[in-house]
């Protein structure tokens, strides 16, 4: 390192100071670098002082960076200040010095002690350096064991306190040892630790607190540091929070691979894979709002802006990345809440999790600086949204549960058959179990008085269904049926949902579009699927004739129900709800089960249209379009279900729509991080 050292006030002469030596010790590794060192006076910084930072005062020392890689920027030091805290400090005017040029130069290289993170790195980079230079611990108070400051006791604000023998040095000593280093195993750990806590937000644990803290923990994590690496490193650092927050979200979904010992046999092979697969989903998706905003540039307002909409815009993007999984929305934490829950009414849960996400990291923004009215500003404005969500979900809630105008008498049938009890290994073996099913579906759904429609789950129908065919099931129990059955419709098989009258003719059938990787379709081609279903046409609405007149619905077969928007297309016909039918005996009492009924209610609230729910193992449920489940069979119970369901409303979100909201979420974010930026 060359340092050019400029002398204006000549009483500097006197002091043999290295300071080549002590610029070296601080400033970065490598050739070629440069940087002036001016030793002046009161009156001449004073004047820098004022004119540069507006502080009509005189300081110690003061850097201005240049930004150059080669040139690094200019330090000035003033002798009169200098020797006024050397005296009071009762140190010599050269290691005072030398601790100001030190100062200086982290400086320049980008540190900085505004906030309380950022000044506890950099004077943590200072006692480095002037502990390597021969000093003591500029920080430190007048120690009272008697040592020097040397010691490195409590009282010299030390890491080690075993020398004045307080009680707990030992654990004392041992959390204070353990420091989060850039690259260190403690940042990749905390951010694992991070990820995983927030998977607890979500059903059915409901720990929404988790959520928060994850998440706050972990751009706290990315924000504590003062400068920031290429994208590939930042990637690795946050990497850990994506992996670990996708396992803990989903790795029910390898629970399907044992429920059928045969199947296992096959499957078991690909669990680890599976799991890797997990873990590689989430640090593609999950890291991207961390990556966003490891980079410098950025202001508190516009870190805030960044974050959220990133991490939204990930949520949209996952509905479509192959064939789309958009799992747990962070909107779904707040459905034990139900005013902020139907705020989703207005912005969606692409919408609500924007504002919940801008809450976190305003506050942890505010809590790192506390002075900074621009952190307080950006959290009073996702406040006023989320308060104004709020008005609007009470709103929501009264519309819902206005149920002058009830919809036919429905009835869910739930067999809960296992998995095992399903499966058949030869022809005759299927046709026998084949006639038990139906026999047992007939009695199980024609026990009480007569409902106008009898909805089963997915995949109930133990025959295929062909073009032309009818519904005998629908005749002898002379009423409507909806029920999921396996279709072979020219020439191609299908999921699919299939509706007849009471005189057993099939007037619609529905065929599932969003199927599910490898459970129904190959992903890519090659990756393993126990079934290649075709797929159908999309949205579209249904009407059936009951005794109180017509009945309208929007067909959805198992998880198409969590693809925001996706369900209702624009027609004539005003739907009085939304019928669901699933199969999530594969994945038993595991979280999942509970979080696709939560997925259900979220749709509901979004929509303004109530869910019939047959699910085939459980559970089956009715929900309001507000999101209360009215009422529900659970988990493993055989037996059906009677309601009626009401309240049918268009929302504000249905009219706007999922990809408009999503345009107006980036369109604010991009405002937002243009106004936030910092100005040099």
């Amino acid at each position: 390192m060359q340092v050019y050292v400029n002398i204006n006030d000549k009483r500097w002469k006197k002091y043999d100071i290295d300071f080549n030596r002590i610029a070296a010790a601080a400033g970065p590794k490598r050739k070629g670098v440069e940087v002036s060192i001016t030793l002046t006076d009161d009156k001449e910084i004073h004047k820098l002082n004022k004119k540069y930072r507006g502080m009509d005062k005189p300081t110690n020392v003061l850097s201005f960076e240049l930004g150059d890689d080669v040139l690094l920027g200019d330090i000035y030091i003033s002798l009169d200040t200098v020797k006024r805290e050397a005296a009071a400090e009762n140190i010599s005017v050269a290691e005072h010095t030398a601790h100001m040029v030190v100062h200086g130069m982290l400086h320049l290289q980008g540190y900085d002690h505004i906030t309380d993170d950022e000044a506890s790195v950099m004077e943590s980079k200072e006692i480095a350096i002037m502990k390597k230079l021969g000093y003591k611990n500029p920080y430190a108070d007048e120690c009272n064991c008697g040592c020097g400051g040397k010691c490195n006791c409590v009282d010299c604000k030390c890491k080690n306190c075993s020398c004045c023998n307080c009680p707990g040095d030992k654990t004392i000593s041992f959390f204070k040892k353990i420091k989060i280093r850039e690259n260190g195993f403690w940042q990749y750990a905390l951010y694992a630790l991070f990820g995983g806590v927030t998977a607890f937000g979500f059903a059915p644990f409901y720990c929404w607190w988790a959520t928060v803290l994850g998440v706050a923990g972990a751009y706290w994590l990315t924000m504590r540091r003062t400068k920031f690496g290429n994208w590939r490193h930042e990637f690795l650092r946050a990497a850990p929070f994506g992996i670990m927050y996708a396992i803990a979200m989903l790795w029910w979904t390898l629970n399907s691979i044992y429920v059928v010992p045969e199947l296992a046999k096959q499957f078991a092979i690909w669990t680890v894979p599976a799991l890797l697969g997990i873990g590689l989903f989430g640090s593609l998706f999950f890291t991207l709002p961390f990556l966003a905003i490891a980079r410098g540039g950025l202001s508190c307002a516009g870190r805030v802006f960044m974050f959220s909409g990133v991490w939204t815009f990930v949520l949209w993007l996952r509905e479509w990345f192959c064939s789309g999984f958009p799992w747990n929305p962070i909107a779904n934490i707040a459905l034990p809440f139900p005013v902020i829950a139907n705020s989703m009414s207005v912005w969606g849960a692409l919408g609500l999790t924007f504002i919940i996400i801008g809450i976190i990291a305003s506050v942890v923004e505010m809590l790192k600086n506390r002075k900074c009215a621009q952190c307080w500003w950006i959290l009073l404005f996702f406040v006023i949204m989320a308060v104004c969500g709020g008005f609007a979900g009470i709103h929501n809630i009264r519309v819902a549960s206005n149920d002058v105008s009830k919809s036919a008498v429905i009835r869910i049938v739930q067999p809960a058959q296992s998995q095992g009890q399903k499966m058949v290994y030869s022809r005759e073996d299927a046709l026998k179990r084949a006639e038990e099913n139906l026999i047992r579906l007939f009695q199980l759904a024609s026990d009480g008085d007569k409902p106008d429609i009898i909805v089963f789950p997915e995949t109930t129908y133990p025959y295929t269904i062909t073009n032309n065919d009818d519904m005998p099931l629908a005749s002898a129990l002379k009423t409507n049926v909806v029920i999921g059955a396996t279709g072979f419709l020219d020439g191609a098989p299908y999921n699919s949902m299939i509706v007849a009258d009471s005189d057993g003719k099939i007037t619609s059938i529905y065929n599932k579009s969003h199927l599910v990787p490898f459970g129904e379709y190959s992903l890519f081609g090659f990756m393993p699927s126990p079934a290649h279903l075709s797929r159908g046409g999309g949205a579209e609405l249904i009407s059936m004739m009951v005794d109180g007149g017509e009945f309208v619905f929007a067909p959805a077969i198992c998880y198409e129900i969590i693809f925001s928007d996706s369900l209702v297309p624009d027609s004539d016909l005003a739907p009085h709800a939304i019928i669901n039918i699933t199969n999530d005996t594969w994945f038993g009492k595991t979280p999942g089960t509970y979080q696709h009924l939560d997925m259900v209610r979220r749709y509901a609230i979004e929509s303004g249209l109530p869910i019939i729910r047959a699910n085939y193992s459980g559970i089956s449920a009715f929900v309001l379009s507000n999101g209360e489940i009215l009422s529900a069979l659970p988990i493993g119970q055989v037996g059906t279900l009677d309601g009626t369901v009401w309240g049918a409303h268009k929302t504000i979100y249905r009219g706007i729509g999922r990809n408009r909201i999503m345009i107006l979420i980036l369109l604010l974010s991009i405002v937002g991080v243009m106004l936030g930026r910092k100005r040099k």
